[in-house]
């Protein structure tokens, strides 16, 4: 058995970018930052941040494109994958990323928190939500949205 499933909560560290393929697919990129945070022997509160890219594909890619802007506090869940290249100098390199699966907003701003999945719903353009108070995790099987006070640490 294999697993390879990642879950954060932080802060968008830019804008996402909405890109389309030449199919017509929506991608979007983006980079969240969390922090691991602790007390020193001598009591002094210490962060170390940590910077992660993540890419969202189809509809998933629109909705972070409409709604989240930088700053935007988000729990996303998705896949750990590594890309490489050669750059121009010949060079091969590597890129670790988060594909994300689902997504849900954590501001307290708008109509609340929202939860989008990457299998959301295939609404047209027309009938896309005015505010971001939807939940189109249609392959969740019961799954209950996950309140930030619930979580653990």
């Amino acid at each position: 058995m294999n697993l390879n499933k990642a879950m954060l909560i932080g802060n968008l560290t830019r804008d996402p970018e909405v890109r389309t393929t030449p199919k017509g697919d929506s991608v979007v990129s983006f980079s969240i930052a969390t922090n691991f945070s602790w007390t020193s022997k001598e009591g002094e509160k210490k962060d170390i941040p940590e910077f992660h890219n993540i890419v969202a594909w189809r509809k998933l890619a629109e909705i972070i494109g409409q709604y989240l802007k930088k700053g935007s506090k988000i729990y996303i869940e998705g896949r750990l994958q590594t890309r490489s290249w050669e750059d121009q100098n010949g060079i091969k390199r590597y890129r670790t990323e988060i594909i994300a699966d689902s997504m849900i907003m954590l501001d307290s701003k708008g109509a609340g928190n929202s939860q989008v999945s990457a299998s959301g719903s295939s609404a047209s353009q027309d009938e896309q939500p005015a505010a971001p108070d939807f939940d189109t995790n249609s392959n969740s099987g019961g799954d209950e949205e996950i309140n930030v006070e619930d979580i653990p640490f």
